[in-house]
């Protein structure tokens, strides 16, 4: 039973632009509906997020960057309501039920990260507070007309090292604010070196379909996973230690 002091039973996530959604999201969504059958889940798009509310995410939304859209209304959902949000890309593996007594939840995506793919938090969380307002002044766009491509990772690293995080990949928590869980807890999957850490204790699994992203550096990616399949992530991981060596 989900106690009135815990994260709501809510799946947040963002889906802007309209476009179809792929097979790989639809699978994905179709696992939190195995999963976690008695969650609401609530799709975030333009029918029921103002796009203006924030100038950052106005600039963002005009400049069709729809991820980095999502950056920020996913903040704004959690800190609002409470709940659980998702990249469209995250594969859910077990049901949430047994961390929602946490104030909010989070995972490492490497060891010196933290990642915004999967996050838990009550409505109106302290740290989700400080998330929200860090984008109160931001632009999207700079003064050249280049974007402020700095991820939402990176920003929330930075703001957690602040408030005393070790960037080690081991569980801590900070009273209060949120606990931190490893990188195997909601993000097995190592897209740098395309292998996996799957455990029996995974909730969800990141897949990093980067949508977003130019068709080449999409090609660059499918050809590095096919390369894994042909040697294997950890070898791919040695070859990257002894290329930055040299």
């Amino acid at each position: 039973m989900n106690s009135t002091n815990d994260i709501p039973k809510t799946i947040h996530y963002c889906w802007f632009g309209g476009k179809e959604k792929p097979d790989i999201v639809k699978r994905c969504i179709e696992s939190w509906k195995k999963q976690l059958p008695d969650y609401k889940i609530v799709e975030w798009n333009e029918t029921n997020f103002d796009i203006n509310l924030n100038s950052y995410v106005k600039e963002a939304y005009d400049s069709r960057k729809f991820a980095f859209v999502s950056d920020y209304v996913r903040v704004h959902a959690l800190y609002h309501y409470g709940g659980i949000y998702l990249d469209t890309d995250v594969e859910v593996f077990k049901s949430f039920n047994d961390l929602l007594h946490h104030s909010s939840f989070w995972g490492f995506e490497q060891e010196n990260y933290i990642a915004t793919s999967t996050i838990g938090a009550k409505k109106g969380n302290l740290l989700i507070k400080q998330f929200l307002e860090s984008y109160t002044d931001k632009k999207f766009l700079r003064e050249d007309g280049s974007f402020n491509s700095l991820t939402n990772v990176a920003v929330i690293t930075s703001l957690l090292e602040s408030m005393g995080l070790k960037t080690n990949g081991q569980y801590q928590e900070i009273e209060g604010l949120g606990v931190f869980y490893p990188q195997t807890y909601f993000s097995p999957y190592d897209y740098i070196n395309c292998q996996s850490f799957l455990a029996d204790h995974t909730y969800a699994m990141h897949l990093f379909y980067k949508s977003w992203l130019p068709l080449s550096v999409r090609i660059k990616g499918k050809l590095k996973r096919y390369l894994s399949r042909l040697i294997g992530g950890h070898n791919i991981a040695k070859l990257r230690k002894i290329v930055s060596a040299k």
